[in-house]
């Protein structure tokens, strides 16, 4: 009997090792590591950052306990242009600073209500396993702090923000951001990185109405949004404050989408994500033009650098990108690789239904306005019309976009011809011209504007960036317009 038993142990043993060769592409999940038993063996204070700037890579590191200290700050900040708004924040910034972690991390979170604030907050972090994800245990009164501790259990790319209610009050203002938690050994190496976050915004005011703006619960709960935007107002990530890369280079962007509302339909005009974490989560896709990523949500993109140039960054739910300010800019420096993209080769004039100039229905002319104006009002009055109309294409400083829309700041081909400026703002313009040394191809479109407006936007620019300081008025539009 005893031998019986012998023989069988022995093929049993003879037989496993073949099993498990022939078994070895298959995950048992029973032998996956349990992340919660992932020991720490040092303390480090986290670095944070503001974006779109994110703290160094884990690497290779231990599992540690991480000290992280966030404090909470109410504070008024610049919507755009004119206008203010009372932003909640983590961190000071919106969104809030960017916390890097990596799996099996033990975090000891404390969150601080400063005493000139005015209200309790709290937050809850989605890469937490825990009620609330963590916003029960740290709803603090302004002048307090919360200390309270969690382990990183699954690699991502998570979306923290504040839970206290009114929930939807509190992250309309802006108390949303990102915690990454790295897997073990860390995320490949790329060239550059970068903190993107979608907010949307609802104010009293319509979208550029000047002056200090409350937040709208009404346009709230109907997802009427005012404005849309990158990384807490308009033109966070244009012109001086772009994003930057240099031809070659491959560029991370951890995207979030803070909401409250609005999906965003990610996209990076002229470039192809070459990775995509879908949801920020493990799986992976590749050769993307755009991605969701829903409110509360985030992701991972990837990206070569394979041309120099401005890329622009929207929500390609277009006129969120140039109507209510979801447009960031990304900077590429190096050589032209040709090979990738020419440029334009050639260019003739088409006239698919022959020469008769087309007019769009609507297009006749207007009655003669006269306003009382006076000049610094027409500028105060052009500088909203400017930001509405203007902005997307020519930028908040009037840079325009290289090799796309031509500068207003110190142009020489504006400050020449006032008549042709007006005319090319009422009747628009297609076409070769050469501003300050630089020669330009594109479309600037018929503006839909009275000639009040007309005359109050080219006011405003004549009047900034050293620009000759002319004031045009209605009388002058209404006589560009009838000589045409």
């Amino acid at each position: 009997m005893k031998s019986k038993k012998m023989k069988l142990l022995a093929a049993q043993l003879i037989w496993l090792p073949l099993f498990f060769s022939c078994n070895s592409n298959k995950v048992d999940s029973s032998l996956e590591l349990d992340t919660a038993l992932i020991p720490v063996t040092k303390t480090m204070e986290a670095e944070l950052t503001a974006p779109p700037f994110v703290p160094a890579p884990v690497g290779n590191r231990a599992a540690m306990t991480l000290k992280v200290n966030m404090e909470i700050i109410e504070k008024e900040g610049t919507m755009t242009d004119g206008v203010t708004y009372n932003y909640w924040t983590f961190g000071g910034t919106v969104p809030g600073s960017f916390i890097r972690t990596r799996v099996g991390d033990e975090v000891e979170f404390t969150l601080s209500n400063h005493p000139d604030n005015k209200l309790p907050h709290n937050i809850d972090l989605h890469a937490v396993t825990g009620p609330g994800g963590g916003a029960t245990s740290s709803f603090v009164a302004p002048g307090h702090h919360k200390m309270f501790k969690f382990k990183t259990l699954q690699p991502g790319i998570y979306v923290y923000h504040c839970a206290t209610a009114p929930v939807g009050m509190h992250i309309a203002n802006g108390m949303y951001g990102l915690i990454l938690v790295e897997p073990e050994g860390g995320l490949p190496k790329v060239d550059k990185e970068y903190y993107i976050m979608q907010g949307d915004f609802y104010t009293e005011g319509k979208y550029g109405e000047p002056g200090l703006q409350a937040f709208d619960m009404t346009k709230a709960v109907e997802e009427r949004a005012d404005y849309v935007v990158f990384n807490g107002h308009v033109g966070a990530l244009t012109g001086d404050n772009a994003i930057t890369a240099k031809v070659g280079e491959t560029v991370r962007l951890y995207v979030g989408n803070g909401g409250p509302n609005l999906t965003s339909s990610f996209h990076v005009i002229g470039e192809i994500f070459d990775k995509v974490k879908i949801e920020g989560g493990s799986e992976e896709n590749h050769d993307v033009q755009t991605t969701l990523i829903p409110a509360g949500g985030a992701t991972i993109v990837e990206f070569k650098v394979e041309v120099p140039g401005t890329f622009i960054l929207v929500d390609h739910a277009i006129f969120r990108a140039f109507n209510k300010g979801a447009l960031a800019m990304l900077k590429v420096e190096g050589k032209d690789n040709l090979i990738v993209y020419s440029g334009m080769v050639q260019e003739g004039i088409y006239h698919p239904e022959g020469g008769t100039i087309q007019s769009m229905p609507g297009e006749g002319a207007q009655a003669a306005v006269v306003d009382n104006k006076t000049k610094a009002e027409r500028i105060e009055s052009g500088q909203q019309i400017y930001m509405n109309t203007c902005f997307a294409c020519h930028q908040a400083s009037g840079e325009g976009v290289p090799n796309a829309f031509p500068p207003l700041a110190k142009s020489d081909y504006l400050n020449a011809d006032i008549k042709r400026a007006i005319g090319i703002v009422v009747h628009g313009k297609t076409g070769k011209i050469t501003v300050n040394g630089k020669a330009y191809n594109s479309v600037m479109t018929r503006q839909t504007l009275t000639d009040v407006e007309v005359a109050d936007v080219l006011t405003y620019v004549y009047n900034s960036w050293d620009n000759n300081g002319t004031e045009v008025t209605p009388a002058m539009v209404t006589e560009v317009k009838s000589a045409h």
